[in-house]
């Protein structure tokens, strides 16, 4: 058993960057409320990541040149975080589709995932910081 478990740190730095992303575009959305035809965007991840972790009986695309875009990959430095846009109906009049009350739940959430990823990243480094220091009595 290694010490340093670069898989879940990979993982945790992940889901932290796009913890980060997110907050960035909740925010963008509700300086946007009054801005007429203003679409709302956000973040999508999840199911990039949970792909990652469990491939199951999917097909892995090869790259064969840099810019193309990876399928199915099972490796977390592959698994990035796409910004987009909902181009739903909206029930206002200017076109606008940001809802306040569930742009605030949304950033909430977000909050407390980034919040609770870094109490997990610290807590590795914690345990890994108490090894090397009682390995030195």
């Amino acid at each position: 058993m290694s010490l340093l478990d670069t898989r879940s740190i990979t993982l945790l730095e992940r889901t932290l960057d796009a913890s980060s992303l997110r907050q960035k575009v909740l925010s963008n959305n509700i300086a946007n409320i009054d801005t007429p035809n203003f679409k709302r965007s956000d973040v999508s991840f999840q199911e990039a990541l949970s792909n990652a972790l469990s491939p199951g009986d999917t097909l892995e695309g090869r790259i064969t040149d840099p810019r193309h875009i990876q399928i199915n990959s099972t490796n977390l430095d592959d698994v990035k975080p796409t910004v987009f846009q909902e181009n739903t109906t909206s029930l206002r009049t200017d076109g606008n589709n940001v809802d306040i009350d569930a742009e605030m739940t949304n950033l909430a959430e977000n909050q407390i995932l980034y919040n609770t990823m870094t109490q997990q990243i610290n807590s590795k480094f914690g345990i890994l910081k108490y090894a090397i220091s009682e390995g030195k009595r």
